[in-house]
């Protein structure tokens, strides 16, 4: 009996002893030792302390949209090349004042952080199949096109913007709400239009025409440099907040950006082309007219004598 009790002693001498080199607590019931299984170990706190501060540290700052540098933006200076733009007669080169306030607004988004890819920045043609092109292969950006006007009306004048997407309103809006505010010239408003680069882009697009080339007041304000300057600011300022547009249509306190109302032009028809249609047609009745005429005065040449007398009789008297 004293030699098992010596033995007994002797594992328990044996136990605590490697128990104390390996710095565990010895276990006194079979409880506490699962407990001691299933909870972690006192080592793993530390690198569970430190992964969440590396989370913390690497997880992205969540900003406005505009400060993202990811976010990229397609810049279409309209015209270009041996498309010079504007209507015949045009002093002012529409494709230059295009390019130029393209270029201002490139550099001025870059500095925001965007991401930017020109349809052209230099004075070449590009078709506007390319352009679209350029735009979708751009999936998470959006597409600003700009354009001046052009009329034989000299006296039209004024700042518009076009779209053609929902997804595009807010886009339009705030660029509008922008350009329009910090021109000198009139408000033409957003018009939804189905110009080609509106109709086939998947992004969210606008086209904005910055003023009429054809006025010549407007045309005066185009050839200043700090003008054009002032063009780009602007519509890079609405680029830049386009997600705090306000479905109200007026500003609140917290200056949000008020959604424009806006004119459906998707089934206008434009005056400039509805007069050449009725000269068109005009000439095709004056045409038919002749055929007639010279018809009858081969089948009854004695009436058109007489109306030829006749018509000579009263201008003499």
């Amino acid at each position: 009996m004293r030699r098992y009790s010596f033995s007994i002693n002797l594992l328990l001498a044996a136990f605590f002893l490697a128990s104390t080199l390996y710095g565990l607590p010895a276990p006194t019931t079979l409880n506490e030792r699962e407990h001691r299984v299933n909870t972690p170990a006192a080592t793993s706190r530390p690198r569970t302390q430190t992964q969440t501060e590396t989370q913390t540290t690497t997880r992205p700052a969540v900003g406005p949209e505009g400060s993202r540098p990811s976010t990229t933006v397609v810049i279409d200076a309209g015209h270009g090349g041996f498309d010079r733009g504007g209507i015949p007669r045009q002093r002012v080169s529409e494709s230059m004042m295009n390019l130029d306030v393209a270029q201002r607004l490139k550099t001025i988004l870059q500095s925001y952080g965007y991401r930017v890819v020109m349809t052209r920045d230099s004075d070449v043609f590009i078709p506007l199949g390319t352009r679209v092109a350029i735009a979708n292969s751009n999936p998470n950006a959006i597409f600003v096109c700009i354009h001046f006007n052009a009329t034989p009306r000299s006296s039209a004048s004024g700042i518009e913007t076009y779209f053609y997407s929902t997804q595009s309103l807010p886009l339009a809006s705030a660029i509008h709400y922008y350009v329009a505010g910090g021109a000198p010239s009139a408000n033409r408003g957003v018009r939804r239009r189905g110009f080609y680069v509106l109709r086939n882009t998947r992004i969210p697009a606008v086209l904005v025409e910055c003023g009429f080339l054809t006025n010549p007041t407007e045309a005066q304000y185009a050839q200043s440099s700090a003008y054009r300057q002032k063009l780009a600011e602007e519509i890079g300022r609405g680029v830049r907040e386009r997600t705090m547009v306000s479905t109200s249509r007026y500003v609140n306190d917290g200056g949000t950006v008020p959604l424009q109302p806006f004119i459906d032009q998707t089934h206008y028809r434009d005056p400039d082309l509805s007069r050449k249609r009725k000269r068109k047609s005009s000439k095709s009745s004056s045409s038919k007219r002749k055929k007639s005429t010279d018809s009858d005065s081969d089948s009854t040449p004695s009436k058109k004598r007489k109306k030829k007398k006749s018509s000579s009789g009263s201008t003499e008297e």
